[in-house]
């Protein structure tokens, strides 16, 4: 443990040099910031010694708890090595396996592995490779160089990412630099724009994305989906079969389905990838968060041989797919994501998540009877709890109630860190945590709730 003089002095210092993200420095600069100096499985520890449990998955990024041994020795062994080397004209062992073994786990179809470094430049590498493959492939039809998205969308924070976002607190103030799209709106089935009810809806929110389809494939290069859940969006789940239609109305009308799996791979939905729920094989697909297990910055976009070939010709044609990051393909990584993937093998990751996936289920029942509960939302591991100022009208909380930041703080009181989404608490823990810590910390979230609504 820090301790106490050196604790004050990096407390200091990030106030006084660190910039946040997603933080209003000016509320940050007044309040004792928590520093996270060590992590044991669900649990992260301060400089102060006090211990919390890790409500988020750090961000949704940690799959089996802080400090698995696996992953710990994966990375020591390749330091041992070689930390890094470029992928560009060179290659190295663990980035080759690596790729095999994301190809053999991934939907069938998929063939070719592109790194990168996060999940915004794993979308951006998708969306450049949708648009020049259109330009190579069928170069006579005319460009199809845009792309149709969901309102509430968030696909990362670099320019190409936002384009195809449609978070207006995130992204409104960057529109001059951003390139059209189409957008439809989203299966909110809470908050249904058709108001209507599934499954009597039929799926009728898939109507208006047809007629985009069919009157602007000529022009769409892809469809950007995080397929089952909406993550940043508020957790938004979509009903059962809606994935499948879009992948067959894509195939229809000739546009690339992409499928953004940064927030929902690797286990978060219950199964390996999202797209499997429902045997869907998107045109490409873009991987991060738990690559690594939440150790390491690396991403991987996923695509079919039809598409790498559209990119093979001679030098001089310059078909080459001119993209690249100076960190592509990380040893280290890379590395350390080989041992993620062999955890969930040899821990039986998947098959020992299903009973608990219920169990949460059950947990978070009770909470519909909270008075400012409105919707619980809930995709494997990955669940969103709406609050609402009256739950009759589901009328919204305004945002200078800040509910979520109340509860959020009610939360670190009893040990539970948690990162809302305004309005929207989100629950995402560890895949590996136990039930009874998964029950403490529903319990935390139940009571922090109340306590931070009672007077609303």
């Amino acid at each position: 443990m820090t301790n106490t003089k050196n604790a004050a002095s990096l407390s200091d210092w990030d106030r006084q040099y660190v910039w946040h993200p997603f933080t209003q420095m000016q509320e940050w600069e007044q309040e004792e910031p928590i520093i996270i100096e060590r992590g044991k499985g669900p649990y992260l520890i301060d400089t102060e010694g006090r211990t919390y449990l890790d409500g988020t998955s750090s961000i949704w990024v940690n799959l089996h708890g802080h400090r698995h041994p696996a992953l710990d020795r994966a990375l020591k062994a390749q330091s041992k090595q070689i930390a890094h080397s470029t992928l560009l004209g060179l290659s190295n062992p663990p980035a080759i396996r690596l790729a095999r073994q994301l190809i053999a786990l991934a939907p069938k179809g998929l063939t070719r592995v592109f790194y990168s470094d996060d999940g915004s430049t794993a979308v951006e590498v998708a969306l450049k490779m949708a648009v020049q493959y259109w330009q190579q492939r069928r170069p006579e039809a005319g460009p199809k160089h845009r792309f149709l998205h969901l309102h509430l969308a968030y696909h990362g924070d670099t320019i190409g990412a936002v384009s195809v976002g449609n978070i207006e607190l995130f992204h409104a103030r960057f529109r001059p630099l951003l390139f059209p799209t189409q957008a439809a709106e989203p299966p909110y089935c809470y908050r249904c724009p058709l108001a209507l009810k599934y499954p009597a809806c039929r799926l009728a929110c898939l109507d208006p994305i047809e007629r985009i389809l069919r009157e602007h494939g000529h022009e769409l290069a892809g469809f950007i989906i995080e397929p089952l859940i909406q993550a940043a969006a508020g957790m938004i789940t979509q009903p059962p079969g809606y994935l499948k239609r879009v992948r067959e109305l894509c195939t229809r009308y000739e546009v690339l389905l992409i499928a953004d799996e940064v927030a929902t791979g690797f286990g978060r939905t219950g199964s390996m990838f999202a797209c499997d729920r429902e045997g869907v094989t998107p045109d490409l697909m873009a991987l991060s968060k738990g690559l690594t297990g939440g150790y390491l910055p690396l991403a991987a976009t996923l695509t079919t041989e039809e598409i790498y070939r559209a990119f093979l010709g001679k030098y001089e044609e310059f078909k080459t797919f001119f993209h690249g990051h100076s960190y592509t393909g990380n040893p280290l990584g890379c590395a350390v994501a080989l041992a993620n993937l062999d955890i969930f093998r040899t821990e039986h990751t998947l098959a020992k998540l299903t009973p608990k996936i219920s169990r949460l289920s059950r947990l978070l029942k009770p909470l519909l009877r909270l008075p400012h509960v409105g919707d619980i939302r809930q995709q494997g591991f990955m669940v969103g709890i709406e609050l609402v100022r009256d739950r009759a009208t589901r009328e919204a909380y305004p945002v200078e109630a800040r509910v979520g930041h109340r509860v959020a703080k009610e939360a670190r009181k009893r040990g539970l860190l948690l990162r809302p989404l305004g309005h929207i608490i989100v629950l995402m823990p560890p895949l590996s945590v136990n039930i009874p810590t998964l029950t403490r910390m529903v319990n935390i979230l139940s009571h922090s709730i109340t306590v931070a609504t009672q007077y609303d």
